[in-house]
């Protein structure tokens, strides 16, 4: 039986071993004026390992390279309570070694190809079908370990740095240091009326489509959130950007009030990021920052 181990990179995979020796790389897609591309799938150097996996068969086990937010511990959780509520939705837990260093978790292997690039109506249905299920996971359990929490302290990561030399960019920090002024802060400091078994972290990779449906994979960081703030990671994510993410939010019953809000924080959380000193800023082409400004100042001025 051939064994596969798959180097995971900024959620991004190497594949080694048996039948590995080689990655293969997606290509984004042309981009509109003003659009980031969506994040290569694949990537195989300038970022550090997050999780190793090794197939073997059916099985899939994921050893955790890091695990000070209790990555491992996170997704043990959310994979039970999804496998148990919502069959077929996630990979099946079937052992974990939590307390050995490193910590290992294994799961069945789901059907599927990543999403990537500009989503077709049938994977956009998808997407929504398997959110949503997802959302309706019974999640009590999560809560007193990873509460909800508001999500300001993505906001911050841009606002209490440096302003940028770019006049664009600095623009849209200005924008954004003022934005504190406003309603939003207070609004999203507001519990929410429904909490959801939230993701948290929605690259389209996560996402495996099978031609009929979609699945999702990758839990380290889940925790207790709401249904407008985990619309908003996605639909902020770069991954994300070669689809129309007005038409994919106004898919879904959120108060699209929050659901703003909340893409305001996640937008400038990838400023940050895409800035020079950023961790994202060698990762995306020239121009990623000046288009995340002109998106963020968008977003800003609705």
């Amino acid at each position: 039986m051939a064994i596969v181990t798959l180097l995971c990179v900024g959620g991004s995979t190497m594949i080694t071993g048996e039948i590995g020796n080689r990655a293969r790389t997606g290509t984004p897609p042309a981009r509109p004026e003003g659009r980031l591309p969506a994040i290569t799938l694949v990537r195989v150097s300038g970022v550090s390992h997050t999780h190793e996996l090794t197939v073997e068969g059916t099985r899939l086990t994921k050893r955790y390279v890091s695990w000070e937010r209790d990555e491992h511990l996170r997704e043990w959780a959310a994979l039970r309570l999804a496998h148990r509520h919502e069959p077929g939705l996630v990979p099946q837990p079937l052992t974990a070694d939590l307390t050995a260093t490193p910590p290992t978790v294994t799961m069945s292997v789901v059907p599927g190809e990543p999403l990537m690039g500009e989503l077709t109506p049938a994977q956009a249905d998808a997407l929504h079908t398997a959110l949503t299920a997802l959302w309706r996971v019974p999640h009590e359990e999560l809560a007193a370990e990873w509460p909800w929490s508001d999500d300001l302290r993505f906001a911050r990561m841009l606002t209490d740095g440096r302003r940028p030399d770019d006049d664009l960019t600095a623009e849209a920090f200005d924008a954004a240091v003022a934005w504190w002024d406003g309603p939003d802060p207070e609004s999203l400091r507001r519990p929410p009326a429904a909490t959801v078994l939230g993701q948290r972290d929605p690259h389209l990779a996560n996402y495996l489509w099978d031609g009929h449906r979609v699945r999702i994979v990758d839990f380290e960081d889940a925790a207790v959130s709401d249904p407008a703030m985990e619309l908003a990671i996605l639909s902020e994510h770069l991954s994300l950007r070669a689809t129309d993410t007005e038409a994919f939010c106004a898919r879904f019953d959120v108060d699209h009030s929050r659901l703003r809000a909340a893409r305001r924080v996640w937008a400038m959380f990838w400023l940050r990021l895409l800035l020079p000193g950023g961790k994202s800023a060698q990762r995306n082409p020239p121009g990623a920052a000046e288009a995340q400004a002109v998106r963020l100042l968008r977003l800003l001025h609705q």
